[in-house]
């Protein structure tokens, strides 16, 4: 079967040659650009509401959200959203940024955390929006999607199996389609982040050891799937087997250049979550250490003082 010009509806069939400036272009999807600016509202009016209330929150988180927000909107509503139809290559920029850098940056924002305190308490016997939330963060559901025995798999998987059968290309016939699948992308990298992270109140809340092996238990099969489609003889995926003539790319090439988008991208994601859960650490550890400070100013060091009373008896029974 013909797949020149594949895409909805034939969108793709005259696309110019790919320059960065033409794929940063504005365009691309509404889905999503209703779905980044609702984003940014509700979480900007959770802020205003704690701060009018006299409550802080940190400007970093409101940083971090704000960069994961815009990070989707860059690669889903530009031109790349209608290069990555025609072109493997930028459909990989598209799946690495949705699926490992928005998330990880959107979880440092604590959305979770600005929810439960900006939203209201329902009256006694009610049940509100904080108070579904609460339910379904304490929810077997919960328990069970954020569990690495779920995650990583399922984060393993959304290579593998997607690509790898045709499902991809059932998907990328539609816009319907494609929209779920970065949808389902953006959704599976919150999943596996969000135990990792450890920002937000979660079910799963391993140590800092724990997290980390749980990040690179995931990251080496990101830098395989690279490696298996820059290494292939021939094109693997059949919705970019015959690229559009006005880009003027040969369907191996852009794949291999995807097959090294996704092997340098894997090691991004662990760079960032690395230096966020050592810094995590070192903040944990400072504030026990600040606990054990005040506890021994609230006893006038009445640990050292017995400590000193043990070593004089010891000394005194020496005598």
């Amino acid at each position: 079967m013909d797949h020149s010009g594949h895409g909805m509806d034939g969108m793709n069939m005259d696309l110019p040659p790919f320059t960065l400036g033409r794929g940063l272009e504005f365009g691309g999807d509404p889905f999503f650009l209703v779905g980044c600016l609702l984003g940014l509202g509700l979480y900007g009016w959770a802020v205003i509401r704690l701060r009018r209330r006299g409550d802080h929150w940190p400007a970093g988180r409101i940083v971090a959200w704000a960069v994961g927000v815009l990070t989707v909107a860059l690669v889903m509503c530009t031109r790349l959203n209608d290069y990555g139809m025609a072109m493997f290559s930028v459909h990989m920029v598209q799946h690495m940024v949705v699926s490992m850098l928005s998330p990880i940056l959107m979880l440092l924002g604590a959305p979770v955390t600005l929810a439960l305190r900006a939203l209201p308490t329902a009256a006694r016997g009610r049940k509100g929006p904080r108070e579904l939330l609460v339910a379904l963060l304490h929810s077997r559901y919960m328990r069970i999607i954020t569990h690495p025995a779920f995650t990583i798999p399922l984060f393993i998987a959304s290579l593998y199996a997607l690509y790898f059968s045709p499902l991809f290309d059932f998907l990328m016939e539609s816009r319907v389609g494609h929209i779920g699948m970065m949808v389902h992308f953006l959704a599976v990298g919150l999943v596996f982040f969000w135990p990792i992270m450890g920002v937000d109140p979660g079910p799963h809340r391993p140590g800092y050891v724990m997290r980390m092996l749980e990040l690179f238990a995931g990251m080496p099969f990101h830098a395989f799937f690279g490696i298996a489609l820059m290494m292939a003889t021939e094109p693997m995926v059949d919705t970019f087997l015959h690229p559009p003539a006005s880009l003027g790319i040969e369907a191996l090439s852009d794949q291999s250049a995807a097959g090294g988008i996704a092997w340098a991208f894997s090691e991004i994601p662990s760079v960032v979550v690395l230096i966020a859960l050592v810094f995590q650490w070192y903040k944990s550890e400072k504030r026990q250490s600040q606990r054990a400070d005040r506890a021994a100013d609230r006893n006038g060091d009445k640990d050292l003082a017995d400590y000193n009373a043990y070593l004089a008896s010891l000394n005194a029974r020496g005598q």
